[in-house]
């Protein structure tokens, strides 16, 4: 016997957030009413039955956390939060996909209260809900205690079709199953419809069949329209499984209530006037009146609030109680909900000499995340099957993995993403949003790009997600030009908000773990050698925090080169031969542009100076280097397959050419004549 109880607003409340959907999308002109108009069962449901959430402390950490995977339908979001209380107004619900409103497009962080993740490239929310669920379970692992259940939500998830149809969404549940993340429920919303129609033309694997091979709990609600008794007792059923994430299949009709009900017609366009007065009319609603709201809705909806409110009290005396109790577990726990580091933490970060060993910068990487883990326990990464090669697992510390495989626990801070890129970013973008924690992530430099989606969704939500991305160049060299990035830096140095390091020494991958790990709202890559590395003389972590410094300074230079990552070694060589040439040549090392540009003016224009040409160097493609330099020597195309100083001399990294190329330019500015200025003078900057 179902365990559902009716309430008298049940189906008004329905029909009314169906109407305000055809209302929503119907004065902006744009969007998506056909998911809200089916889905607001099943949304009605779980937010009025479920959903643990307090709407005017939206932050509160032991919220339940929902997802809109098909974020298209994010009319229904917005209506949602509306409704519940949170900061969106009736006013933000007309100006819908207009500019300045808290109601864009799709869902953003950040920009919207109540919003976890950003979504809309479909597959990115569900992978995002999965990095949600394993932050869940590994705080509440490490900080409940025996009648203490301070980290113990629900991540609920909406997802569509196209959502199960991308790949990273396939990567991200695969080990969501093999995690037995019992705290994840998915809802799909079946409704066979895409944007080129029934999905029969392209989608007829038995989805099912797949999410029980991945290790998840499958359920059906076959009368995902109306059955609300069956869509309850799904959603207590998913609640009851604690050791599989589960899928609730959901099969709706899409634009339920409209003439073009069960068509793409209604799901990326907005209702006629005719439909939507005609529906308003079966539904007992003036069909003149538009977004219409009864009083009684919110009065029934004001009760999550007010449920969400009573629970965050209790859990603010549990959470006193256990201070009493578990003073340091309470004092590191509440540090790591504020978001601040731990005093003095930098102070860990290994500092280099010059006499020191050259050594790859991913092994510096290692020693420096050897160096910051028992300072940092809110460092929670892994590598996409790459361990070896990335050097990314601290000795000493234990793997995320259930308990019952043996393998670790969910206290483990090492998490295996096997070869699944896609899937290992869209997770940590869940689990920087979750809080608490500063996700890392590996692999090589090149299969970043695999992730791209990903990585973009960091950049645009503020996530701080920190990319360990090995075998950065040429100098990889044996795998050749399938493996080598050659247009991968300027592809990700051209994404706002994203920090890309490329690191020429010891004290310049400190200072790219430093600012990567203190800037909250951005994500950043570390672009790391295979190859070992010297120390720079003039290299000091403060130097290097700036994005940008003088390497080897002249006075009265005829050049300035300006390199980054393994070439900076090579431009100090060439240096070298040109001043035996009588050639006075600077050196500059940029290993991030984007905080290199975040300097003030005076002390950019100190580094790259106007008074002599300057040559940039990277073995990579030139893209984007007449930013900082007057001439770009790099990578013309592909890269190729032999040992990694061949494959230099192949292409003229090396210090001997990298003189003849200064000599040349050097020649050519003197033969042009007037003065040269610095490429960093501009008219005016974006």
């Amino acid at each position: 016997m179902s365990g559902f109880v009716p309430q008298p607003t049940d189906d008004l409340a329905i029909a009314t957030i169906r109407a305000l959907a055809a209302d929503v999308v119907g004065k902006a002109n744009s969007g998506h009413p056909g998911a809200p108009m089916g889905m607001a069962p099943v949304t009605h449901v779980l937010f009025t039955r479920f959903f643990n959430a307090n709407p005017k402390s939206s932050k509160w950490f032991n919220r339940d956390r929902f997802v809109l995977s098909n974020g298209h339908a994010c009319a229904l979001q917005y209506i949602t939060l509306h409704l519940l209380g949170y900061k969106l107004s009736l006013d933000d619900l007309k100006a819908f996909r207009q500019i300045g409103s808290k109601t864009p497009g799709h869902p953003e962080a950040g920009h919207t209260d109540g919003i976890e993740v950003t979504t809309g490239p479909l597959g990115q929310g569900i992978a995002n809900a999965v990095g949600l669920a394993i932050a869940q379970a590994h705080l509440g692992a490490i900080y409940n205690k025996d009648g203490f259940d301070l980290v113990d939500n629900y991540t609920y998830v909406f997802t569509g079709d196209g959502c199960l149809q991308e790949g990273v969404s396939s990567e991200a549940s695969s080990i969501a199953g093999h995690l037995q993340l019992g705290n994840l429920i998915a809802i799909w919303d079946d409704n066979h419809i895409s944007i080129d129609g029934d999905t029969a033309v392209s989608f007829t694997e038995d989805v099912e069949a797949r999410y029980v091979a991945y290790g998840w709990q499958v359920l059906h609600v076959k009368n995902g329209d109306s059955d609300l008794a069956a869509i309850y007792d799904a959603i207590t059923e998913a609640r009851k499984e604690k050791s599989k994430p589960t899928l609730i299949r959901l099969t709706t009709t899409i634009g339920y209530g409209s003439k073009l009900q069960g068509t793409h017609g209604v799901h990326g366009a907005p209702l006629k006037a005719d439909d939507i007065a005609a529906f308003k009319t079966k539904v007992g609603f003036n069909p003149e009146t538009l977004f219409y709201i009864p009083d009684e809705i919110y009065a029934a909806y004001s009760e999550v609030y007010k449920r969400g409110s009573a629970l965050e009290a209790k859990w603010n005396s549990t959470l006193e109680a256990y201070a009493q109790k578990y003073p340091n577990e309470h004092a590191e726990l509440t540090r790591r909900i504020a978001g601040k580091l731990p005093e003095n933490w930098e102070k860990s970060l290994p500092v280099y000499k010059v006499s020191d060993a050259a050594q790859a910068s991913r092994k510096l990487s290692e020693i420096t995340l050897t160096a910051l883990t028992p300072i940092l326990p809110e460092l929670l990464g892994g590598s996409a099957d790459l361990t070896g090669s990335n050097l990314t697992k601290v000795k000493g510390t234990i793997d995320f993995q259930p308990p019952s495989t043996g393998l670790g626990n969910y206290t483990g801070t090492y998490l295996r993403y096997g070869v699944r890129e896609h899937g290992m970013g869209a997770i940590g973008n869940g689990l920087a949003a979750y809080g608490g924690i500063v996700p890392f992530v590996a692999t090589f430099l090149n299969f970043v790009s695999y992730a791209a989606g990903a990585v973009r969704l960091s950049a645009l939500s503020g996530h701080r997600v920190i990319w360990v991305a090995t075998h950065d160049s040429i100098g990889l060299g044996e795998d050749g030009p399938t493996h080598q990035p050659i247009e991968t830096g300027i592809h990700f140095r051209s994404i706002p908000n994203l920090a890309f390091w490329r690191p020429a020494d010891g004290n310049e991958t400190s200072a790219a773990y430093k600012v990567a790990i203190e800037s909250e709202h951005t994500p950043s890559i570390l672009s790391l050698s295979r190859q070992n590395l010297p120390n720079l003389e003039n290299s000091t972590i403060e130097a290097a925090s700036r994005g940008g410094y003088v390497a080897h300074e002249e006075t009265g230079e005829d050049l300035t080169i300006v390199s980054t990552g393994s070439e900076v070694g090579i431009a100090l060589e060439a240096a070298g031969k040109l001043k035996a040439q009588g050639i006075k040549t600077r050196v500059v090392s940029l290993p991030c542009w984007l905080v290199f540009d975040q300097q003030d003016e005076e002390y950019r224009l100190s580094v790259l100076r106007s008074g002599a040409p300057i040559l940039s160097l990277e073995a990579l493609s030139t893209s984007g280097w007449a930013k900082y330099s007057h001439e770009q020597y790099g990578l013309p195309a592909w890269g190729a397959s032999g040992p990694y100083k061949q494959v230099y001399e192949k292409f003229g990294i090396t210090g001997d050419n990298i003189a003849v190329v200064g000599k040349k330019v050097v020649d050519f500015y003197k033969a042009r004549g007037g003065e040269v200025v610095s490429p960093l003078v501009k008219a005016f900057k974006l």
